[in-house]
C-alpha cells in the first residue's frame, strides 16, 4: 500500500532566497557555511494502527483519528484528537506508514494535562522500526536492537499546542508511549517526515508476471531511499558510502534514474577520503569496485570530462594493484580480503573472487585508459591482465566466487552454471552477490534459471511483507516465520529479530540495503534487453531474453532521452519488438 502524501515542499530557488535576504538585511552566516539540501520533505500519514495498549492503567482513546487528514496547523479546536492517559501504566500505540521511509516524525499536540508546570511539556518515548517487532523492542538483549548510525529509540519532550519533529533513520513503523505518570496527552497528528531526492523515475519495467514487476519496483525504491546526502548502503544502518556495495546500486540507478550527480559526488568522496596507497573502506576489493563503477558510469554517461578528473588517481591505483600479482599470476591482495559476509569464511572462494575482480578491474582500467588516450596505463593494464589470466582458481563451492570467475572469463560460464550456480535453486545466494550470480547465469545462457532465482529469493522477501530489499536473507529463515508487518504470533519465528549473522544480527539487520537491488538492473539489461555499446548510450544493443514470459515492455534512460521498448512472443515463438529511440541513440539488434 502506498503512503498518503499530504504535503510536500522544496527549498526555494537560490535567486529568490538571495532577494529575500537582501530585503531582510545582512545574513549572519557566510556563503560557504550555508549548504542547500537537495532533498524533498513530504509529510506522510499513517495507514493503520497496528497495536495499542489496553487497560485502566494506561489507555488510548480514538487512535483511528490519527489516520485522518491533518492541515499541518495546530488550532484551539481539540475535539478530534487521540487521547493517551497514564494512570500507572504507560499508554502506547504503534503506527504503520505503509512502506519503508527515510526521515523522522512530526508530532502535533493539541492538549496536555498535568504536564511539567515549568515547561508545559510531557515526555514520550519514540521507537522507530523497519519491522513491527523492531518497533516493539527494547535496546539490547538477544535480539540486538541498537541505535547504531541513527537513533531509533529515545525519549523526547512534546509541547502544549505545538509540534515537534524527531528522527533521521529508516523505518516503516513508529511506536509512541506516554512516559510520565498522571499525565494526559491529546495528539492531533503523527506524520512521517519523508526525506528523499525527488528524482523522476525515467526507467520502467512491466511484464505479464506481476511478481517480477513488484520485484523490479522494489529494487528501484530500495536504491531510491538510499540516495540521500550521498549514495548510502542503508538508511537505518550503514549510512555510509561503501564503494563495493555501490556497484549494484549504480547499476540500478542507471537503469531507473539515468545519470544523477549524487553518484559522481559519492565516487569523489571515497576517492578523496582514500589517498593512495590506502584501500577504499579499508578493503582491497573495494578499490577494485571503484574502478569497475567508474568504467560502468562512463559507459552510462559518456562524460569524458569527469573521467579525466579521475585519471591521476586511476593510473596510480592500477599501478598499486599490479604490484599484488604473484609470479604465477595469482593475486596477492592484502587484508582485509573480502567479497561478502556469507563467503567470508571460505578462503578459497575469496581468492577466486579476488582473482576475478582483479581481471575485471584491469579490463575496465584498460578501457578507460584508451578513452583517455593514456597509452602507458593501457599497456600496463594489458600486461597485468596477461599475467592474471595464467591463474584460474577453483571457486571452492561458492556461488559468489563461481559467478565472478564466469564474468571474468577465467572459467567456462556454462560449466560453472551447471556445477555450482544452478545447484539447490536460490539457496546459497546473498542479497549483494546475488546480482553477479544472475549475471553469470545469463552469460551461461540460463536466463530462465536466473528468473526462477529472482522469483524465489527476492520474491520471498515480498511474501514476508517487505517493501524494500534486505541487507541479507536466507530462504531457510522463512520456515515458520511471521511477516514483518505483524506482531509475531505464538509459535512463529521473528524473521527480523531471530536471524542474521556477522554485523547484521537481529534487529541491527537493515531491511533497506541498496546492494540488494540487483534484479532491477538485471531485468532491464537481460529481459528488456538493453546493453550499452558505446559511452553515453550513443549505441545500445537490444537483445531481449524473455524466458517463460509472454511479453515485456518498459523504458530505459539515456543522456539523450528515453528509449521505449516492447517485446511480445508470437505463437511461433519469435519475438516481435517495437522500439522508439531518441535522436543520437543508435539501436543495434542482435
Amino acid at each position: 500500500m502506498k503512503p498518503t502524501v499530504l504535503f510536500s515542499c522544496r527549498a526555494a530557488p537560490a535567486s529568490l532566497l538571495s532577494a529575500l535576504c537582501l530585503l531582510a538585511g545582512p545574513v549572519p552566516l557566510s556563503q560557504a557555511a550555508a549548504t542547500p539540501d537537495p532533498r524533498v520533505r513530504e509529510y506522510v500519514a499513517p495507514t493503520r494502527i497496528v497495536w495499542q495498549s489496553a487497560g485502566e492503567g494506561g489507555s488510548v482513546q480514538d487512535a483511528q483519528r490519527l489516520l485522518e487528514p491533518f492541515s499541518g496547523q495546530i488550532t484551539l479546536d481539540n475535539r478530534a484528537g487521540c487521547v493517551l492517559r497514564h494512570r500507572g501504566q504507560p499508554p502506547g500505540l504503534l503506527l504503520d506508514f505503509g512502506r519503508e521511509l527515510h526521515g523522522g516524525v512530526q508530532i502535533a499536540v493539541a492538549d496536555l494535562k498535568n504536564a511539567t508546570p515549568e515547561s508545559k511539556t510531557v515526555r514520550v518515548r519514540l521507537r522507530f522500526g523497519e519491522s513491527v517487532a523492531e518497533a516493539m523492542s527494547d535496546l539490547g538483549g538477544e535480539k540486538n536492537a541498537t541505535n547504531d548510525h541513527a537513533v531509533r529509540d529515545d525519549e523526547i519532550r512534546l509541547p502544549w499546542l505545538g509540534t515537534a519533529e524527531f528522527g533521521n533513520t529508516g523505518f516503516r513503523f513508529v511506536r509512541l508511549d506516554l512516559v510520565e505518570p498522571d499525565t494526559t496527552l491529546t495528539l492531533k497528528a503523527v506524520r512521517a517526515v519523508y526525506l528523499h531526492r525527488g528524482l523522476p523515475r525515467l526507467g520502467g519495467f512491466r511484464c505479464n508476471d506481476e511478481r517480477l514487476n513488484r520485484i523490479w519496483d522494489t529494487g528501484a525504491y530500495t536504491v531510491y531511499l538510499n540516495l540521500q546526502d550521498y549514495v548510502w548502503d542503508g538508511i537505518k544502518r550503514d549510512r555510509l558510502v561503501w564503494i563495493g556495495d555501490m556497484h549494484p546500486e549504480t547499476s540500478t540507478i542507471g537503469a531507473v534514474f539515468g545519470p544523477v550527480r549524487v553518484v559522481n559526488a559519492s565516487l569523489d568522496l571515497i576517492r578523496d577520503d582514500t589517498p593512495l596507497p590506502k584501500w577504499m573502506n579499508g578493503i582491497s576489493s573495494y578499490s577494485l569496485w571503484w574502478v569497475l563503477i567508474q568504467r560502468d558510469w562512463y559507459r552510462q554517461t559518456g562524460d569524458l570530462d569527469y573521467l579525466r578528473q579521475q585519471q591521476p588517481y586511476l593510473a596510480g591505483l592500477l599501478r598499486a594493484l599490479a604490484r599484488h600479482i604473484g609470479p604465477d599470476g595469482a593475486e596477492t591482495l592484502p587484508e582485509m580480503r573480502f567479497l561478502d559476509w556469507p563467503s567470508s569464511e571460505n578462503k578459497q572462494a575469496i581468492h577466486a573472487g579476488l582473482q576475478s575482480l582483479m581481471v575485471m578491474a584491469f579490463e575496465a582500467g584498460a578501457e578507460m585508459a584508451r578513452a583517455l588516450e593514456d597509452k602507458t596505463t593501457a599497456a600496463q593494464s594489458a600486461q597485468a591482465l596477461a599475467r592474471l589470466r595464467q591463474h584460474a582458481p577453483d571457486p571452492g563451492g561458492s556461488k559468489q566466487a563461481a559467478a565472478l570467475l564466469a564474468l571474468a572469463g577465467l572459467r567456462d560460464a556454462a560449466a560453472l552454471n551447471r556445477d555450482v550456480l544452478a545447484r539447490n535453486g536460490a539457496h546459497g545466494l546473498s542479497t549483494f552477490y546475488g546480482y553477479y550470480v544472475l549475471q553469470a547465469r545469463a552469460k551461461a545462457g540460463d536466463v530462465q534459471g536466473a528468473l526462477d532465482n529472482i522469483r524465489q529469493f527476492w520474491g520471498a522477501m515480498l511474501d514476508l511483507g517487505a517493501t524494500t530489499f534486505w541487507e541479507d536473507f536466507n530462504l531457510e529463515w522463512t520456515e515458520y516465520a511471521a511477516r514483518i508487518d505483524e506482531l509475531v504470533p505464538p509459535g512463529k519465528k521473528d524473521i527480523h529479530g531471530d536471524f542474521g549473522a556477522y554485523c547484521y544480527k537481529g534487529f541491527r539487520h537493515s531491511l533497506c540495503h541498496g546492494w540488494a537491488s540487483g534484479p532491477t538492473a538485471w531485468l532491464s539489461e537481460h529481459v528488456l534487453g538493453v546493453k550499452i555499446v558505446e559511452p553515453g548510450c550513443r549505441a545500445v544493443r537490444i537483445a531481449p531474453r524473455l524466458g517463460d514470459l509472454q511479453w515485456v515492455e518498459g523504458t530505459y534512460p539515456t543522456p539523450r532521452g528515453i528509449i521505449k521498448i516492447r517485446h511480445e512472443r508470437l505463437p511461433d515463438g519469435r519475438i516481435k519488438s517495437d522500439l522508439q529511440a531518441p535522436e543520437g541513440v543508435q539501436i543495434l539488434r542482435e
